[in-house]
């Protein structure tokens, strides 16, 4: 929990030294402007912004969330399509105004954007297929032999690049990909993380979750924003902090699973 801790503490300190626009400038005035706030999202992210594949309903805590947001700025709310890949082109392209789709604050990202204070901290879990004898364990991974297998631009390629000392690090397009590879048995494990792997024990039968024996690697998760824009990232601040004082983030929470990862203070 020190540990924890202190990531969230750094990640509450994560708006880069640029300076701030001009209130006027601000991207707020913008949107309160056009009357809506544009919101990039991962709909294929299960529990935080998935879209049904069958209904087209955008359903998870940071969807429900967006539309908080809406409602206390004011305005409509316009989802915008993303990716973790396309997380900096998207953002920092002004294709949208916030990315919610619990965005993992690492060093990498943190170096060209800007964060609200987590909702949620979430460890690396393990996907594998219930036919793989190899892996009983979250020690059989990391062994000569094994592929690990992650998709390009999400947390956990810089994160199992750098604790990987005996397997090899197969990183994927898409994270369909990696799934793929691990069905098929070309890679033993995907990497992925609390929510990601509900959505695979509830949709896929060969799927089965290893779970790291003890703390792996936590990351918080938040909301991203292009840097330099003060009054845009203190609105989203005092939103955080009022969706955790009434409720409204813990009961989101609930109703998507998501609890135990949720950051309440």
């Amino acid at each position: 929990m020190r540990r924890l801790a202190c990531l969230l503490t750094l990640a509450a300190s994560t708006l880069l030294s640029t300076a701030p626009l001009a209130a006027a400038d601000s991207r707020l005035a913008h949107i309160q402007s056009a009357g809506s706030v544009r919101v990039c999202i991962w709909p294929d992210y299960y529990g935080i912004s998935w879209r049904n594949p069958k209904s087209g309903e955008l359903v998870g805590i940071d969807v429900d969330l967006a539309r908080e947001l809406g409602k206390d700025l004011g305005v409509a709310v316009d989802f915008v399509d993303s990716s973790f890949a396309r997380l900096f082109d998207d953002v920092l392209g002004e294709r949208c105004d916030i990315a919610m789709f619990a965005i993992g604050i690492t060093p990498q990202r943190q170096q060209k954007l800007s964060f609200t204070s987590p909702h949620l901290a979430s460890d690396i879990y393990a996907i594998t297929t219930r036919g793989n004898r190899r892996i009983r364990n979250w020690d059989d991974i990391d062994r000569p032999g094994m592929v690990v297998a992650v998709a390009k631009g999400t947390l956990h390629e810089p994160v199992m690049r750098d604790k990987l000392r005996h397997a090899e690090l197969a990183v994927l397009d898409t994270p369909h990909a990696r799934e793929q590879e691990v069905e098929s048995g070309r890679a033993d494990v995907f990497m992925t993380d609390f929510p990601y792997s509900r959505r695979m024990l509830a949709n896929a039968d060969w799927a089965r979750l290893v779970s790291p024996t003890a703390t792996y690697h936590i990351t918080p998760y938040a909301w991203a924003i292009a840097p330099g824009d003060e009054r845009w990232h203190q609105r989203l601040e005092e939103f955080v902090g009022t969706i955790k004082r009434d409720g409204r983030l813990l009961e989101a929470a609930r109703r998507h699973g998501l609890e135990p990862i949720t950051v309440t203070r």
